[in-house]
């Protein structure tokens, strides 16, 4: 797959999701052969006023790329001037966020919102693709609610103003993540802009991953909750699509071990404090379904220490 002037390995996307693809989960996707790996989305306006919290999300390790910022605005100035600003970062591309449906990103106009201003969407487009020489691409919805499904109009919009290239999430934004992801929506997008489309919203397997591109025609697949606790998902399918044949899933050794191994790196990213604390929420989907899996997620929400976890894992997460 190519987006503007850069290469991806493989059609594999990481979607962006705040608060899970931070720097240390998406060195364990690229580790297990993700093509094309999102930061977590990064308020433009953040950045305009150098806000503290924001330097933490615009890290990135060499070996990452390549690599999409997802930036959430809704002013085009602003918008144009934080990627030019940040132009000299190693990111390869910049991503607009038009698809997040949290109230408050779409009561001040931004994410999910911008899909019923098909004029701004050009706009703000437009303003950064001037301003920027890497490729800006866009992720939207199917669109704002039932009576608004507009992505292939949206698209069309993107496309023509200087975009080069699309996600689609197959939900409108009144469904936030429930009911089911409509993927033809994706293949009329696929229809009807010449710009790659990558598909999104129910891959959860290599199954799901050949299902959306023989149903869609979409160029790229992007997976999102399909990950969490499962960055296998990316070696599986790749080695699936080699072989023809699908890879075991990881045993319980393997699971504690990338666990660990999870940690590890966010000891080393983000300390003890903040990194125990960001292992919770992995940890309890690193062992959905697993025997005993309720007790162990209690007890590591009560460890203070990386010790801790490592002696329960050791103690209580056995094959």
């Amino acid at each position: 797959m190519k987006i503007g002037n850069v290469n991806i390995e493989n059609n594999l996307v990481l979607a962006p999701m705040a608060g899970v693809t931070d720097l240390p989960f998406r060195i364990l996707c690229k580790e297990q052969g993700c093509g094309l790996l999102y930061t977590e989305m990064v308020s433009a306006k953040a950045i305009l006023y150098n806000n503290k919290n924001t330097e933490a999300l615009l890290q990135v390790e060499q070996g990452e790329n390549p690599i999409s910022l997802q930036l959430f605005g809704s002013d085009p100035q602003i918008m144009a001037d934080m990627a030019k600003r940040l132009e000299e970062r190693p990111f390869d591309i910049f991503d607009v966020n038009m698809g997040c449906p949290v109230p408050k990103i779409v009561n001040n106009g931004e994410g999910s919102a911008l899909m019923k201003n098909p004029l701004l969407v050009g706009q703000i487009v437009e303003a950064m693709a001037k301003a920027v020489k890497k490729p800006v691409t866009v992720k939207i919805r199917k669109g704002f609610n039932d009576d608004m499904v507009n992505a292939p109009e949206i698209a069309h919009i993107i496309e023509e103003s200087g975009g080069a290239a699309v996600a689609v999430h197959g939900r409108t934004r009144e469904q936030f993540y429930s009911g089911k992801a409509d993927w033809d929506i994706i293949r009329q997008v696929v229809e009807r802009v010449n710009i790659p489309v990558i598909g999104n919203g129910d891959v959860c397997s290599a199954e799901d991953v050949i299902a959306m591109e023989e149903q869609t025609g979409c160029d790229g697949v992007m997976i999102g909750r399909g990950a969490r606790g499962n960055p296998w998902i990316f070696s599986r399918i790749n080695e699936y699509r080699r072989t023809g044949v699908l890879p075991p899933k990881p045993d319980v050794e393997e699971i504690k071990r990338m666990i660990k191994r999870h940690a590890q790196l966010q000891l080393k990213y983000k300390g003890e404090y903040l990194g125990i604390r960001e292992m919770r929420k992995h940890v309890a989907w690193y062992t959905t379904g697993l025997k005993d899996s309720a007790a162990l997620r209690n007890e590591i929400n009560l460890t203070e220490s990386m010790e801790e976890l490592f002696a329960l894992l050791d103690e209580k997460l056995i094959g």
